[in-house]
């Protein structure tokens, strides 16, 4: 087991005893100890039995190359940094190493000037890390059937809803924006309904075109259309006895919704070139990210299929209205993901944490899972802090900061001042149009046309003006 140090360690190997002598005199600091030899199965003995913090080791090595002893002090020692040093690596050499979990792979003549600032920084993370004590999430016991983690009272109201829905064979609305997690919500409700013995199949309305959606749904007759070879049974019929999942059902053309009505209303339909009637006995749950009475209101869709599928309408929150469940989603993705790739076991800290609580998450559960599953596919150590975890930048991010800028110089408008004359003049002068790209947001906010803010620009700023035109 390796002995313990109050001091950073950085062990240095290399063939060149020059480059060691060198480097030892390069690096020395105080609050540094530093470690070197130059054989790769010595290296391998030293962190094994010492706390090595950084490596700085030659590609070229003996009895084996700087890419296999990385390998080899990884599985020793998860947390110890690995820089790799070459004459000239190869792109290879580079991807390899990354692809291994090297902290970074540098060119030996750049190291006189770049050698110093990245262990430097290579110790800063040692240390953070070291200081992330944060213990991993304790995970909700999953029942083999409901697979919608999270404690936050909004979500807890929806499983409630789920479970008194489950019972009865009303049509359910699942509504929320994209990423909240809607199909696991219909998969809770046909899992906990009378029908789970039988299946729960999925469509996407949105992702099927439109002249193949009604075939889709309620099946086709040999030779009623291009390359309908043969019958082939819809999803209403597949459904029978079980639960039909309709997603993006806001996306459903008019001429299938009209179709769609009448198996609501009676259970039966007829198959693409049939004048057969058939029938099924289907629950019907819906999902949509759109405002369905918005859809109905712009005529694009029906108002007595909206209230046919409206029954019970279950509103998924977005994630960033229920952050307390992000440690419990975020510890659920690295497990699954690490168990899946046979990784080491993967930890947050408590700061990185704290950076996924107050993101927004535009893009909600689905953003959380594909950031920790980027954060995973990038780390250097089994502890993950906030600069280990990118987060994307909100849609719309700068036009919100525009008008927070615009709303704060709207407070500070002096008595007695005409606040549209007074706004123009401190747009221009702060330049606040350049950061924009354009005006059409001040001008809104003002309640004028475009045309009238320029105006009001050039009375008082001419050379705003240009700026303004240009944009």
């Amino acid at each position: 087991m390796a002995e313990a140090s109050t001091e950073q360690t950085i062990l240095l190997v290399d063939q060149d005893h020059d480059f060691l002598e060198w480097a030892t005199k390069h690096l020395s600091a105080k609050g540094v100890r530093i470690l070197r030899c130059d054989h790769a199965d010595n290296a391998v003995k030293v962190v094994e039995k010492t706390a090595v913090d950084v490596v700085v080791a030659d590609i070229q090595l003996q009895p084996y190359d700087g890419l296999e002893l990385l390998s080899r002090i990884r599985q020793t020692s998860p947390n110890t940094l690995v820089v790799l040093t070459a004459g000239f690596p190869s792109t290879g050499q580079v991807i390899e190493a990354t692809q291994r979990g090297a902290h970074d792979v540098m060119r030996k003549e750049s190291l006189p000037f770049e050698l110093r600032p990245v262990i430097e920084s290579a110790l800063q993370i040692v240390e953070d890390r070291r200081s992330a004590d944060q213990p991993a999430a304790d995970m909700p016991v999953l029942d083999g059937r409901v697979k919608i983690i999270g404690v936050s009272r909004a979500l807890q109201d929806v499983f409630k809803i789920v479970g008194r829905v489950a019972r009865s064979d009303a049509p359910v609305l699942v509504t929320g924006e994209s990423g909240t997690g809607k199909e696991l919500v219909a998969k809770a409700i046909h899992e906990y309904s009378p029908r789970r013995q039988q299946e729960l199949i999925t469509i996407n309305c949105g992702a099927i075109p439109e002249n193949l959606l009604e075939s889709e749904l309620f099946g086709h007759e040999k030779g009623s259309f291009t390359g309908a070879i043969a019958r082939r049974a819809g999803r209403f019929e597949q459904a029978d006895g079980g639960t039909l999942f309709l997603d993006e059902i806001g996306d459903m053309p008019l001429s299938v919704q009209v179709k769609m009505l009448r198996v609501l209303q009676d259970g039966t339909f007829s198959r693409v070139g049939s004048n057969e009637t058939q029938s099924a006995d289907v629950r019907i749950v819906a999902a949509t990210n759109k405002i369905l009475s918005a859809e109905v209101a712009g005529g694009r869709f029906r108002e007595d299929l909206y209230y046919r599928l409206n029954v019970v309408e279950i509103r998924l929150p977005p994630l960033r209205d229920r952050a307390e469940d992000i440690p419990l989603l975020a510890e659920f993705f690295l497990q699954r993901i690490t168990r899946k790739n046979g990784m080491a076991r993967i930890r947050l800290s408590a700061e990185a944490i704290a950076a996924l609580q107050v993101h927004r998450w535009p893009g909600n559960v689905r953003e959380l899972e594909n950031t920790i599953a980027r954060a995973c596919a990038l780390a250097s150590s089994t502890v993950l802090l906030p600069a280990d975890i990118p987060l994307a930048a909100a849609p719309g991010a700068e036009k919100g900061a525009l008008k927070q800028s615009l709303d704060r110089i709207m407070d500070s408008v002096p008595a007695g001042e005409n606040s549209v004359r007074w706004l123009a003049s401190e747009l221009a002068t702060r330049a606040l149009e350049r950061e924009s790209g354009d005006l059409k947001e001040a001008a809104a906010l003002l309640g004028i046309g475009i045309s009238d803010l320029r105006s009001l620009l050039a009375e008082t700023h001419t050379g705003s003006l240009e700026a303004a035109s240009g944009r």
